[in-house]
């Protein structure tokens, strides 16, 4: 996986809140947005221009994917939601105990995109990648 596209409606809002967590963006010609993540790159385009892109008909409503967020300490997980709430995103899930044994939360960004912040089942590296845990 190198890079995810998120169809949006309303490009210059989804690219608020995004930066509104502290993520930084380019954009080479102010249609398209992408923010350089750890070992991904997150785009954000024009949700009909990304129907007609990959020939597909939208229907709406939400596309049977949730995105995810791992975070190093059970703590970032309710610092995470907070910043995406503070930002217009709506909390889907506090953060709570999670089946698998780690602790998550899920909000969703204004365009209703779902993202799970989750940390237990996954460690960050130094270089910030996430790999599965050694335990």
């Amino acid at each position: 996986m190198s890079l995810i596209t998120l169809g949006t409606t309303d490009v210059p809002r989804a690219v608020a809140f995004y930066e509104a967590l502290g993520w930084k963006g380019t954009t080479p010609d102010n249609d398209v947005f992408f923010f350089q993540l750890n070992g991904f790159i997150l785009a954000l385009w024009s949700r009909a221009k990304l129907a007609a892109d990959t020939a597909v008909t939208d229907a709406g409503g939400w596309g049977g994917i949730t995105l995810a967020h791992n975070v190093r300490t059970r703590e970032e997980v309710d610092v995470v939601l907070a910043q995406a709430a503070a930002a217009g995103g709506t909390i889907l899930r506090s953060g709570t105990e999670a089946s698998w044994g780690g602790y998550s939360g899920v909000f969703a960004d204004p365009e209703g995109h779902a993202w799970e912040v989750a940390h237990g089942a996954f460690e960050i590296t130094d270089e910030g990648d996430t790999v599965l845990s050694r335990e």
